[in-house]
């Protein structure tokens, strides 16, 4: 793990966040080296998810820890999307906004793992929401081209840790 590099987060008005990312043709080490860049600069920023685009890599790959451990989605496509529901959103690259953003509640996603192996990914809840918005990412879209509402982020100060 000492190895890894934190990645830089583009934030929004970057071009290459509203570009449509390259389907991976084959899995290297490159590749897998980018995987665990990736999975670092998430956790590092607290983050739940995060897509190669968000740091530079118009590719579709994207990493995403829920709190059920990682998941490394390499050309992730949703299937099927089931129910509704309206939730409270932010983003790395988006970093002073939170919004409202009406997603499906269920997911099923079908992707390849870092071994080459295709796999299928049945997702609720938060788990699905973060499938949704990390997607949208490969498709040049941000969470605030849906969001209802747009709020500005509160700010923590020290101060406000001591009261």
């Amino acid at each position: 793990m000492a190895n890894n590099k934190l990645l830089k987060i583009l934030v929004a008005g970057d071009p290459v966040l509203r570009q449509v990312a390259k389907p991976v043709e084959r899995i290297d080490k490159k590749l897998l080296r980018l995987l665990k860049d990736m999975a670092e600069t998430m956790y590092a920023a607290d983050g739940v998810g995060l897509a190669a685009p968000q740091v530079g890599v118009s590719k579709r790959v994207v990493v995403i820890d829920v709190g059920e451990g990682l998941l490394e989605l390499i050309n992730p496509v949703i299937v099927k999307k089931e129910g509704s529901a309206l939730g409270s959103e932010g983003c790395l690259s988006v970093p002073d906004y939170e919004g409202e953003v009406e997603r499906a509640s269920y997911v099923e996603c079908e992707f390849t793992d870092r071994s080459g192996k295709r796999m299928f990914l049945q997702a609720h809840e938060l788990l699905a929401v973060c499938v949704q918005h990390e997607l949208d990412h490969l498709d040049g879209i941000l969470f605030i081209d849906k969001a209802a509402t747009l709020t500005p982020k509160q700010k923590t100060t020290p101060a406000d840790v001591v009261k």
